[in-house]
């Protein structure tokens, strides 16, 4: 069975919403090692604000709303109702959501003193929050299939007229490693769904880790396909408003010691919420698909 990837949906590795390379299920990919060090909650949780993960966790909760819709059409159509809309609303809590991530960016960034004061620098500056609220933008309004339609006809014109911001977009996305980062991304939130349907007895009981990761991996080619295919019309479609000038010196940025320190921080946090939410949902998923009350 092929589960179009949570990350996708929920647009884990982004510019602001994460830029560098996603830390991967030990099963898949060796994750680094866990910093012994904390930095200063206080100071994690206003970046996070400075971040805009407030707005970013809503519209994520919103892309979740509709994958719940797409998940309940797939594996029990017409059998989840009001009740499972609740459910899947309760996963994607964004209180909850925002506090596990905060939580998280502070183990993620210890030791990082030397970086934050340019991190905070580059995203607190005036650009810098416009920047974010481009990305946020783009992303609310990719919830309207039509504007999506329209955003991928425009990058294909783009391309064929081969246009400078076309390859200052291709440089940013291998900059901050975005296709891969997706990719990988994509995987493990696959994989944690199997994980949650197999936790209550579903079609994935009898299934074995090595079946659950085997069958994951031959999504690889199809989720490679619709990261490139969702990724470079949703960067189109929020740096269009940005001069040649502004997304060079964005790009610039992300390949700096505090950029790259940054992006993996943000990956792993995300990683982090979303582990979770994606066992949930293949827990919730099986329950509903058994025929009980959930």
């Amino acid at each position: 069975m092929h589960l179009r990837s949570l990350a996708l949906t929920l647009g884990l590795a982004l510019s602001s919403f994460g830029m560098g390379a996603w830390p991967v299920v030990a099963e898949i990919a060796p994750q680094g090692a866990v910093p012994t060090r904390v930095a200063e909650p206080e100071r994690i949780v206003r970046l996070s604000t400075i971040m805009q993960m407030g707005e970013v966790m809503e519209v994520m909760r919103q892309e979740g709303l509709d994958y719940g819709k797409t998940l309940e059409a797939d594996l029990f159509p017409g059998r989840g109702g009001a009740r499972w809309l609740a459910i899947v609303a309760d996963i994607y809590d964004p209180v909850q959501m925002r506090a596990g991530f905060d939580t998280a960016l502070t183990r993620e960034l210890a030791g990082a003193e030397t970086e934050l004061a340019a991190i905070e620098a580059f995203f607190g500056s005036d650009e810098g929050q416009r920047i974010l609220r481009l990305e946020i933008e783009a992303r609310r309004a990719l919830l309207d299939q039509s504007i999506e339609d329209a955003a991928k006809v425009r990058w294909e014109t783009l391309q064929s007229k081969g246009t400078t911001r076309v390859d200052q977009l291709r440089r940013f996305a291998e900059a901050n490693d975005l296709i891969e980062s997706n990719v990988m991304g994509a995987l493990n939130a696959n994989l944690g769904f199997y994980r949650g349907l197999a936790t209550a007895g579903s079609f994935a009981k009898d299934m074995t880790e090595a079946d659950m990761l085997r069958e994951v991996w031959n999504q690889e080619a199809t989720i490679r396909s619709e990261t490139e295919d969702w990724l470079f019309p949703y960067l189109s479609l929020a740096y269009d408003p940005l001069s040649d000038a502004d997304l060079e010196a964005y790009t610039a940025f992300s390949e700096t010691p505090p950029g790259k320190r940054m992006n993996a921080a943000l990956f792993a946090a995300f990683d982090h919420v979303f582990t979770k939410i994606s066992f949930d949902l293949g827990a919730a998923a099986a329950t509903q698909m058994q025929g009980d009350d959930i």
